[in-house]
């Protein structure tokens, strides 16, 4: 088959999927699993190996974003419940001011985001831009945008980010360098396509909070402190950035090396994030068992779909 069939094929295939999604209003599920098909037999892949393409590529994009996803909602969940994302929020809030709240969201998700992976990082942040929206009745489009570009950019330029810093070590580049121009690249285009296109598209573009998202259900006086607060989403970052120094200051096949690279692994890292908050915030400011139980049950059930869409669409 040729490469105009198959570039063909691959632009129909896009087309096809936004008329199914946003005209015939079929499921963006379904739409996925049908365009896959489509693609698979107008791309002249033999009838066998479609089914089982669809599902190698499902199971390749879940096997690492369901554990993340799954742990990352409820570790959020439970901060949120607990009042410690509101704490967050009320301190850059005071910081920075409600009319410059997205800038600090910006700002936030580039530091924070250094040592992780973008999907990662927005797991875990997330639940700030929620707390920071309820408090000031604001738009989520203008809160969340600052902060997934604030964590794009960090992704794609900032060493010791982990893919600037797989680049910089295969193409032999100057760490100080990679740092300078990251800097560069980095902070401009937080800043255009974070607060400032941000102001400019959540005039037009209005998305409200999840209606599954409440108050927190731990009184003001239980609330943990600002310090203590930060220092639980923190956690999990400054985990995984224990597998960045790993790899670049321990010497590799060592046994702190394999240390180092086991608790910087997301799945550990966010894991025992979800322990810490539930047994050393939330049991100890008087949530019940049951609540807990009740709160990561809730927290699970909305990414259900998110990670079938994702799914599917690793299967395209």
């Amino acid at each position: 088959m040729s490469t105009a069939t198959l570039v063909l094929t691959a632009v129909g295939s896009v087309l096809l999927l936004l008329f199914l999604v946003m005209k015939a209003r079929l499921h963006a599920f379904i739409a996925l699993m049908l365009v896959s098909m489509g693609a698979g037999i107008f791309s002249g892949m033999p009838l066998e190996k479609i089914t089982q393409t669809m599902q190698n590529g499902m199971a390749g994009t879940l096997g690492f974003l369901a554990i993340v996803v799954a742990l990352g909602a409820m570790f959020g969940k439970i901060l949120h419940e607990t009042g410690a994302l509101d704490q967050i929020a009320v301190k850059l809030l005071g910081s920075f001011g409600e009319k410059r709240a997205n800038y600090a969201l910006g700002v936030a998700g580039l530091v924070c985001a250094l040592p992780l992976f973008f999907d990662v990082a927005v797991v875990l942040l997330i639940g700030v831009v929620f707390a920071v929206a309820r408090r000031t009745n604001g738009n989520v489009v203008k809160l969340a945008l600052p902060l997934f570009a604030g964590v794009a950019a960090a992704a794609a330029f900032l060493v010791p980010g982990p893919t600037p810093m797989v680049l910089a070590s295969q193409m032999g580049a100057d760490f100080g360098w990679m740092i300078l121009i990251g800097l560069s690249a980095a902070i401009p285009g937080m800043l255009l396509a974070g607060p400032i296109y941000g102001n400019f598209i959540s005039k037009y573009v209005t998305l409200d909070l999840p209606k599954d998202l409440s108050t927190p259900s731990i009184g003001k006086s239980q609330m943990p402190s600002f310090g203590f607060s930060l220092s639980l989403v923190l956690f999990p970052l400054i985990l995984v950035g224990l597998k960045t120094i790993g790899a670049r200051f321990v010497e590799q096949q060592s046994t702190l090396y394999h240390w180092l690279e086991f608790l910087g692994h997301p799945f550990t890292a966010i894991l025992l994030a979800c322990l810490v908050a539930i047994y050393g915030l939330a049991i100890r400011r008087g949530m019940s068992k049951e609540k807990v139980m009740e709160v990561c049950s809730a927290a699970i059930q909305p990414a259900g779909i998110i990670l079938l869409v994702t799914g599917a669409g690793g299967g395209i």
